[in-house]
């Protein structure tokens, strides 16, 4: 199962193309809607800003995981349609922007949330195997550094993206300190058309890296072989780096807008 958190001002329904290319490729999809960063709630609050509330999501996410995973080996009332469908132990997060560095928190990050939880104290019980970034950064509260067993990375950051700057995706990278971690550079693309189909030399090359290195973490395998060919199949669109410190961003790439381009 992918648990998927969506950005600041959008629904899951924005990531659909996305979401549905996991599901057909034989994946269980949970995308929760975050009340105070998803578009109506953003709206509903006048101008004032509820993107703090990202701090609170990662126990929003293990919740829904749970509940997930209790549905799926005992008929409930609560979500029958999963009953039987997920292996508590090919379990994998994902997000965009927000969500992106939500989950990047919740896997990687060494603090705690609002109500002095750890991160690691969270996640305890759940067989997280992969987590993917999208456009995503370190919280900048929060230590990042080593404590196995950490998921397996893929990250992936658009080299021209106005909202989160490819810079702060390569320091992100940088900050999680293991072997067993991607870097997918779009080389041209921008913050959303990569993950809402609008960009579709980019989005091609996003679904089919994703859908690799999902069937191969959460088998239980490290995605060493053939992912990076999945990242390199064009190169003018899309470069993939292992381990390191990923790619060399221009110092140039400045803040310039989180709408739709």
């Amino acid at each position: 199962m992918i648990v998927f958190a969506h950005g600041y001002d959008v629904t899951p329904d924005t990531y659909a193309p996305l979401l549905d290319a996991w599901v057909k490729a034989g994946f269980v999809v949970a995308a929760p809607l975050f009340p105070d960063e998803d578009r109506s709630g953003v709206a509903a609050q006048h101008g004032a800003n509820t993107e703090d509330d990202l701090r609170n999501e990662p126990a929003d996410l293990t919740f829904v995981t749970r509940q997930i995973l209790n549905d799926s080996s005992a008929a409930s009332a609560g979500c029958p349609v999963v009953l039987g469908l997920i292996r508590s132990s090919e379990l994998a997060l994902a997000g965009h922007s927000d969500g992106a560095t939500v989950v990047a928190m919740l896997s990687y990050a060494r603090g705690k949330d609002p109500y002095g939880r750890s991160y690691q104290q969270l996640r305890a019980g759940l067989d997280f195997r992969a987590t993917i970034v999208m456009s995503g950064q370190v919280d900048g509260v929060d230590p990042y550094g080593p404590l196995a067993p950490d998921p397996s990375l893929l990250l992936i950051q658009s080299a021209e993206d106005g909202c989160n700057l490819a810079r702060y995706g390569v320091q992100l990278y940088r900050a999680v300190h293991q072997a067993s971690k991607w870097f997918l550079e779009l080389r041209t693309a921008h913050h959303l058309p990569p993950f809402d189909g609008v960009d579709i030399p980019a989005f091609d090359v996003v679904t089919h890296a994703s859908i690799r290195f999902l069937q191969i973490a959460l088998g239980g395998a490290v995605p060493v072989s053939g992912l990076d060919a999945y990242g390199d199949v064009n190169p003018s669109v899309a470069l993939m780096f292992h381990g390191g410190d990923g790619p060399a961003i221009a110092a140039s790439n400045t803040l310039v807008s989180c709408g739709p381009t």
